[in-house]
């Protein structure tokens, strides 16, 4: 997952072949677990799935079938905790068995659920919290590997003060950063609303430069500032189909289409047809009947 190519060169035994550095993640390392036969053979996708088209074939690959290690852990500290009674009796048990999972939900300023990190309560250690009263500070062994990057700190802190009701706070982040972004809108989206019909939207593209950014701007023209309306093509295809405030047929008028035209041209989501992210997303929304009109 997530390969990226470091490096090719001729291969030595065989110059009309190609060796292939690659930098990669791997999931699911136990599906490797078996006797690879005498002289396995290799290929690669262009794509996602099966479907995708064949980019080529491989006669061996060399780093794949390694042991790896887990990643270690990192705690995680929580400051000023007051205790309810479900928590005094965790913190009252032996260290071993503190193994429930629970969920931490970050509130913004107007006690509305910002977002949720699910987590180990194995504790580590409990003490009086820097806080005073009868608050306790707990540190737990592992704070699991979903927790936001330092860069959502800020869209945190925007989003603490209030769901955001301009446009376009997100477009001074990062394609990171408009991702984090989107989770947030996600998180907020809790059950099916009633959806709207017909009229004209208006889609201001000015900062549409990646694929997280014409999510936000989608959603922002739909259905207004944080709202959510898709992360990705999957859930913006889902969110075409009701529920989500906004349903077709109605008119996009979409502002500056060049830019995301250019910006994610590169971006192809299926290989077979070669349709680029913008031009894809642009089919979609005409084959369920909007009125699509660039700018």
């Amino acid at each position: 997952m997530d390969s990226v190519v470091l490096a090719h060169h001729p291969n030595r035994s065989d110059p009309a072949l190609v060796d292939v550095v690659v930098g990669a993640g791997v999931e699911e390392e136990h599906a490797w677990d078996h006797t690879l036969p005498v002289s396995p053979r290799f290929k690669l996708f262009a794509g996602n799935t099966m479907a995708a088209s064949p980019a080529g074939d491989c006669a061996g690959v060399d780093g794949l079938f390694v042991p790896r290690g887990a990643p270690p852990s990192t705690p995680l500290h929580l400051i000023g905790c007051e205790a309810a009674e479900a928590l005094l009796a965790v913190l009252r048990r032996p260290r071993k068995w503190d193994r429930d999972w629970v969920q931490l939900w970050a509130l913004d300023n107007h006690g509305e659920v910002m977002c949720h990190h699910n987590v180990h309560l194995r504790v580590e250690k409990a003490r009086p919290s820097v806080l005073g009263g009868a608050l306790v500070d707990i540190t737990l062994a592992d704070g699991g590997d979903d927790r936001p990057p330092v860069l959502a700190r800020p869209i945190w802190e925007t989003w603490y003060r209030g769901v955001p009701t301009t446009r376009n706070q997100w477009a001074p982040y990062s394609a990171q950063g408009r991702s984090e972004w989107l989770d947030l809108t996600a998180t907020r989206m809790s059950g099916r609303r009633p959806d709207r019909s017909g009229g004209t939207h208006h889609l201001d593209g000015r900062f549409v430069t990646d694929v997280p950014g014409l999510h936000c701007a989608m959603a922002e023209a739909l259905v207004g500032p944080g709202g959510y309306f898709g992360r990705e093509w999957n859930a913006f295809k889902d969110c075409m189909g009701g529920g989500f405030g906004v349903a077709p047929p109605f008119t996009l008028i979409w502002h500056d289409a060049d830019v995301a035209r250019r910006a994610v041209a590169a971006v192809v989501s299926d290989p077979d047809e070669g349709l680029s992210y913008f031009e894809d997303i642009v089919r979609l929304l005409e084959r369920w009947g909007v009125t699509v009109v660039l700018q």
